[in-house]
């Protein structure tokens, strides 16, 4: 719960908090991304499969705007907006950490109807 609630506060920061410039904004929010990996996950098969989804989930968007799918009101770089990957990061981790969390119960709960029986 407690990722989840990291994970809103970094999505709300990247939509409501005024930065000077762009380049600000994108070192904060990766800041937040790590720590949050820090704080919740620590594996480096987390960090792998969040920086993979991050750039999948990048160029999958890319595709979207450069068809004329989807449009910034303005992009940073290369038509991209600079903090998109690390909200990308940051949710493959948190939906990581509840899949996991999930799975955890789901076993629990199996060994207990095994140990009933």
């Amino acid at each position: 719960m407690r990722c989840v609630a990291v994970f809103v506060g970094i999505n709300h920061a990247s939509a409501k908090v005024d930065f000077d410039n762009n380049m600000q904004l994108s070192l904060t929010l990766a800041a937040l991304s790590i720590g949050l990996w820090w704080t919740f996950d620590r594996s480096r098969s987390g960090f792998g499969l969040g920086v993979g989804i991050a750039f999948l989930a990048t160029v999958v968007t890319q595709l979207l705007v450069y068809n004329g799918v989807y449009q910034y009101t303005s992009p940073d770089f290369l038509y991209v907006r600079s903090w998109l990957p690390c909200i990308f990061f940051a949710g493959s981790i948190t939906m990581g950490n509840i899949g996991r969390q999930l799975a955890t119960y789901e076993c629990k709960v199996i060994a207990e109807k095994s140990h009933q029986e």
